[in-house]
């Protein structure tokens, strides 16, 4: 689960679409018209018969009437006909030339309205676009339509509580902080010459050069390209460039080193020249050597021993701003500890919320699938386009494909944000306006925006609310976590 399904929430009271193909009018004066977006309505997103709500709203003929006359007014203000001065063009010829547009402009300003007030007395709440039908639209007489939107369902979250994971233990281990202290350390160590007279060991680095002959390829290939590598790291490198190398370090005995190279180099000295053969697993990291044997040839220039820096007080002050050795070690510590416990409580939490999914089975408004699928492929698109992907190539994606692939998924991330919704209203859990606010403050530093300016926009957005609810979620999420034995 994480924290991208913000974006499903309701966050308002959705209004009917009165003047695309989701309006089906029928009438006498808009008849061709009704037929058409009859049609096109076949085109609409679909909803989930168990979360579909219906209301038949009437709106009065004198009001009707009224928005008639108040279009009309508009358009004679606005319309600019040759043969009339501007706001003395007839009604009779308004009617004629903008026939369909003041149609749509009325029920545009009678629809909505009468549609809140419709849900408003139901107690209905959508978390979909209405789809309006049967909209029946004559001068004079009452506006008649139905609209079908889709709502949370009511389910029960009884016994949320008997639901169980594994508790993780957060606490960061000796072994932990001194592998990553070691870590840094080494990613800091340089390579030296060994001066003394003798042969490679366990634990020293080769400077070599080498040529390789794969069967069932010339050596003699073309110059350029990357060297086959003496180690197990995959490297893509393609048929028919040389195996060859100059002045590379190879770790005597190193994980990474092919077992071979450790065999055959251990005991040589730097001028000696060995041939020898390795027959590579089927496994290799390298396609191009996987399963095959290679005849190298290879030259010991050196030995190097690889230095470690001296733990002081000046290697800390190279890490960053640190005052002292101590001082690094005790914000790695901190940093670790903070990093685990957030990654253990983080599975914990995905861990306990999939349970949850499992243990309560109800019905998922469909339109909230579906924009969760976009949220998923969005976030997919975005990774491509951050890996190299052009925008060509995006477009040729099978995107039915890809979203009957997420499907599955985004029901579930829906499913699970519903449920922490519905505990969340049974602890009375609330988010405060300070938490807001810090978290608005992380985004601003994240994104570099200045907080004034980024509260303003995600404000108009109303994105805001979302942000809260999100915050509630997991704040719901962290309690259920704790409470584990």
């Amino acid at each position: 689960m994480t924290s991208e399904t913000t974006e499903l929430t309701p966050t308002a009271t959705a209004e009917p679409e009165t003047t695309g193909p989701e309006t089906t009018e029928t009438g006498h004066e808009g008849h061709e018209h009704g037929h058409e977006a009859q049609a096109q309505a076949q085109a609409q997103p679909s909803l989930n018969p168990e979360c579909t709500r219906e209301v038949e709203i009437e709106v009065p003929a004198d009001e009707v009437s009224k928005a008639f006359r108040t279009v009309l007014k508009r358009y004679q203000k606005m319309a600019r006909i040759p043969g009339f001065r501007p706001g003395k063009v007839p009604e009779t010829v308004l009617r004629s030339r903008f026939s369909g547009s003041i149609r749509e402009d009325v029920v545009k300003a009678v629809v909505p309205p009468h549609f809140r007030e419709a849900i408003v007395q139901k107690g209905l709440r959508p978390v979909s676009q209405p789809q309006v039908t049967d909209l029946q639209l004559d001068e004079g007489q009452p506006l008649h339509f139905k609209a079908a939107f889709e709502v949370v369902p009511e389910f029960s979250v009884d016994g949320y509580r008997d639901v169980k994971v594994d508790k993780p233990d957060t606490e960061l281990t000796a072994a932990e902080f001194n592998a990553e202290f070691d870590r840094i350390r080494d990613a800091h160590a340089r390579l030296e010459p060994v001066p003394e007279d003798r042969g490679l060991a366990d634990g020293d680095w080769a400077q070599i050069s080498f040529t390789g002959e794969l069967e069932g390829e010339n050596a003699e290939t073309p110059e350029g390209g990357e060297p086959a590598s003496p180690t197990a790291q995959p490297d893509g490198q393609p048929a028919g460039q040389p195996i060859q190398a100059k002045d590379v370090s190879v770790e005597i005995g190193g994980k990474d080193t092919v077992q071979a190279f450790t065999d055959a180099l251990r005991g040589s000295k730097p001028g000696q020249e060995l041939k020898f053969e390795v027959t590579y697993p089927g496994d290799f990291g390298q396609k191009r050597l996987a399963g095959k044997t290679v005849a190298y040839h290879v030259e010991v220039k050196g030995i190097q021993n690889r230095v470690q820096p001296e733990l002081n007080d000046e290697f800390a002050k190279q890490l960053g701003s640190y005052e002292s050795l101590e001082d690094f070690k005790q914000k790695l510590r901190e940093h670790l500890a903070a990093d685990k416990k957030n990654r253990l409580l983080a599975d914990a939490r995905n861990r306990l919320l999939d349970a949850l999914v499992a243990k309560f089975q109800f019905p998922v408004p469909e339109s909230m699938v579906q924009n969760q699928i976009d949220t998923r492929l969005e976030r997919g698109l975005r990774a491509l386009a951050a890996q190299g992907m052009r925008t060509e190539d995006m477009r040729k994606l099978d995107f039915d494909r890809l979203r009957e692939a997420q499907r599955e998924s985004a029901a579930s991330e829906v499913k699970g944000t519903l449920v922490l919704d519905r505990i969340a209203d049974v602890e009375n859990i609330q988010v405060s306006d300070e938490e807001v606010e810090r978290e608005l403050q992380v985004i601003s530093l994240q994104t570099r925006e200045p907080l004034e300016s980024l509260r303003d926009r995600l404000n108009r957005e109303g994105s805001l609310t979302r942000i809260r609810e999100q915050l509630r979620r997991e704040k719901t999420g962290s309690l259920l976590v704790e409470r584990l034995a």
